[in-house]
């Protein structure tokens, strides 16, 4: 070459260089701006739980060498490009022979695209631009410009998170999800070459429609990787063998609606990973919504199961069906505000305990009272008279609960639950009362499971937690000692319609559960806790409208045990958590309340083992009404030898001797024994005796019926016997029960009429408020 020449060549080829590098500025590779893979929220495992596609409504996941399985990469790398880490975007020598193939047999029997160059082709913005010689060129032109921008893994990664495989499935991932229910890291060598030959014709070759053809190009996959020595004989014989098998093209759509939740929350996010369980979120979902299919329209429910290590959730089923538009499927209960009915009770008990109210058997009343014109009734209308802590909560009883909470005060109970992470919801301008602690406020279920987490967390409440990285949001509710007291007493709760002697229970976790219903039969509810797990769960209407009939214990409790029975178990975990060293068992005694420890028969009529905090033994409440005598030890004089009572002043001189009695609750004497009610009861005043004021203020007297009668219907009545009743002796409210259930209220000798229906032997109680009662028993005959 002339010497001459080469100053023009020099120039020449940075003339080239410079018109490439100008070429490049002017029309720079169009790469993606920003990852923009559909978003996918997966398990913790991985699992896709649901998927997101992107604004085009194509579905394209995440996806890098790393991420896929090295056979299917063999198999891709082997068939459609096996010089992919050599070349510089265009294999010449393949170009070359597609090239000769064409002419030969006047149609294409080979490809010459090289990896790089398909990749240019699927940036390209305008389809079938590549199938004209101009386009062909641009191609060629895209994948050298790809080549020197981007490394060979870089490239890679965007075939296998844009590759077509049919329908608005993009990706490896995603095609992998979609077609085979597994993830990319996890296909076979049937499977890789599969996928890897599925994009050369995505809608001829789609599995899921033309499974033969499928199988026809994946086996020729499988022959060329013999024939290029990648995988053996023997192996790809067996490959050979399975079928291939592609369920319905379909997306995941698992825990939708916590998968929702997460995405408003990081809407750029290309990958969330949760916390769920797959196979226990699988096994729920489809639980409840055959559990629920049989309730009325509109109806939809929520179950939430919680770890109790962590507060992360294993499972989260927001509705009964999602995208179910006659069960508002759409609409998320977990995190729904609804009134909790009778679930805050467990949590009224503790505080108590912490704060030396009460012991595990402390005796409470369950009768009709006024809290400031508040008068709280039970669910079944019925009341009880005196009762133990542990059975009031066991019993879920009303009016011992709002006697807890007026006494510790709603503003300061409601205080307590909103620093440990529990927010209740009160109309605008409302301020917390004594309805709350029977519904009469807005909770969720998310907060109500974080809360119960507590009594086997030793009274620590936090926030659920739905993805790894969430932080752990606690705050102490309780004390370790009272969280272990108002657990055992739940614990020991039997199931509905169990009773130890009849079912073999050992092998059963111990569940500290409760259940609640709210007003109008809007909302059921039941929590349930082991020490690995706590499950939530509401049943209701989302609209909020009345589900009649539909309670806590009949609608979700059957399920939160059929849930809590399903669980993993590991070993420990029927194992009874051990006392704390400040809780003690001891010996008490009714109507006091206080410990047994040397007190006469008198004072102590009634023994218990109790529960006690840090060794207290705090007494029975005393009486609210001044009206009432209090609870406790009364001291009086008597005369030995007539046995009257004897006050300061008498007329005549006496023997005195001093005696005592231990009284019980002036409400609780209806339901007290004849026997009882008079050891408690002082004697008659001597009549030479001034009045001490000791005595019973009122006597009250039922009339409209007689002790002992029988009232018979009349002849072909379908009627009951109807009867005009009043009470005579007091002139204030008086509330009447029959058997034990509230039926009416009065005021003063005002009469009301009853229809008594029906049959068999019945008790008729009214109660003043001033402690006053009666009781008439009698017989209903046909």
């Amino acid at each position: 070459m002339p010497r001459r020449l080469l100053p023009w060549l020099r120039w020449g080829a940075v003339a080239f260089l410079v018109s490439l590098l100008a070429l490049d500025l002017a029309f720079p590779p169009k790469l993606p701006k920003a990852r923009d893979t559909s978003t996918l929220v997966v398990a913790r495992d991985g699992t896709p739980l649901r998927a997101f596609a992107d604004a085009d409504g194509v579905w394209r996941h995440p996806a890098d060498p790393a991420s896929v399985s090295p056979l299917y990469l063999q198999a891709l790398l082997g068939y459609e490009d096996r010089w992919f880490r050599h070349h510089p975007g265009i294999n010449p020598w393949a170009l070359a022979r597609a090239g000769w193939q064409w002419l030969r047999h006047g149609r294409i029997v080979s490809g010459g695209s090289t990896i790089t160059m398909q990749v240019a082709r699927i940036l390209d913005a305008e389809p079938g631009s590549t199938r004209t010689p101009s386009g062909k060129l641009v191609q060629l032109l895209r994948a050298l410009q790809l080549e020197a921008h981007l490394s060979k893994d870089e490239i890679l990664s965007l075939y296998l998170e844009r590759a077509p495989f049919g329908g608005t499935i993009e990706g490896v991932e995603a095609a992998s999800w979609a077609y085979l229910g597994k993830p990319a890291s996890r296909l076979s060598q049937a499977e890789g070459a599969l996928l890897a030959v599925l994009p050369q014709a995505p809608t001829r070759l789609r599995p899921d429609r033309n499974p033969d053809a499928a199988r026809i190009a994946r086996d020729k996959v499988l022959e060329r990787m013999v024939e290029l020595g990648a995988w053996k004989r023997a192996d790809v014989d067996d490959a050979k063998i399975e079928p291939v098998v592609s369920r319905s093209l379909r997306v995941p759509v698992s825990a939708a609606l916590l998968a929702q939740r997460l995405r408003s929350a990081a809407p750029r996010a290309e990958r969330i990973e949760s916390t769920i369980d797959a196979g226990l979120q699988r096994t729920l979902e489809e639980r409840v919504s055959a559990y629920f299919s049989s309730l009325p329209e509109r109806t939809s429910a929520a179950l939430l199961v919680v770890d109790n290590a962590t507060l992360e959730a294993r499972a989260y089923v927001g509705s009964v069906a999602f995208g179910d538009a006659g069960r508002l499927g759409h609409v998320d209960m977990v995190r729904a505000w609804r009134s909790p009915g009778s679930t805050l009770k467990p949590f009224l008990y503790g505080i108590a305990l912490d704060d030396g109210l009460i012991h595990s058997e402390s005796l409470l009343v369950d009768a009709p009272q006024s809290f400031g014109g508040y008068r709280p009734g039970n669910f079944d209308a019925a009341f009880n008279g005196p009762v133990s802590a542990a059975t009031a909560l066991r019993l879920s009883l009303n009016v011992p609960a709002v006697d807890l909470l007026d006494r510790i005060g709603p503003a300061r109970f409601t205080a307590r639950l909103d620093h440990a992470g529990i927010s209740l919801r009160f109309p605008r301008g409302a301020t917390p009362n004594l309805s709350l602690i029977l519904g009469g406020t807005g909770a969720r279920l998310e907060d109500l499971v974080g809360a119960h987490a507590a009594l086997h967390r030793n009274g620590i409440a936090g926030q659920v937690r739905y993805t790894p990285e969430a932080a752990l949001v606690e705050r102490r509710l309780l004390s370790p000692g009272a969280a272990w007291i108002v657990r055992e007493i739940l614990e020991s709760n039997p199931r509905p319609g169990e009773r130890m002697e009849t079912f073999d229970t050992g092998r059963r976790l111990r569940v500290a559960w409760k259940t609640g219903t709210s007003y109008g039969f809007r909302d059921a509810w039941a929590l349930g806790a082991t020490r690995r797990y706590t499950v939530g769960v509401w049943v209701g209407r989302p609209d909020g409208t009345p589900l009649p009939g539909q309670y806590g214990a009949v609608t979700a409790l059957p399920l939160l045990f059929e849930t809590i029975d399903s669980l993993p178990r590991e070993p420990g975990d029927d194992a009874r958590v051990p006392v704390p060293a400040n809780v003690s068992e001891r010996e008490v005694c009714w109507p006091l309340g206080t410990a047994a420890d040397g007190q006469p028969d008198a004072s102590c009529q009634r023994r218990m083992k109790a529960w006690t905090l840090d060794g207290a033994v705090p007494p029975t409440f005393a009486e609210r009404d001044a009206r009432l005598w209090s609870t406790g030890r009364e001291r009086f004089d008597i005369d030995p030898a007539s046995g009257l009572r004897l006050s300061a002043e008498c007329s005549r001189p006496h023997a005195r001797e001093s005696r005592e009695i231990a009284r019980w609750p002036a409400l609780a004497s209806p339901w007290l024994s004849a026997a009882t009610r008079s050891a408690s009861r002082l004697p008659s005043l001597s009549p030479d005796c001034m009045a001490d004021g000791r005595d019973a203020l009122e006597e009250l007297r039922i009339e409209g019926v007689n002790e002992g009668v029988a009232l018979a219907r009349a002849p072909d009545s379908l009627d009951g016997v109807k009867l005009s009743l009043r009470a005579i002796g007091t002139s204030t409210r008086i509330q009447w029960l029959l058997d034990g259930r509230w039926i009416a209220e009065t005021h003063g000798a005002q009469s009301f009429r009853h229809e008594f229906k029906q049959p068999g032997r019945h008790t008729l109680t009214a109660l003043a408020d001033s402690g006053a009662w009666s009781s008439v028993s009698f017989r209903v005959v046909r």
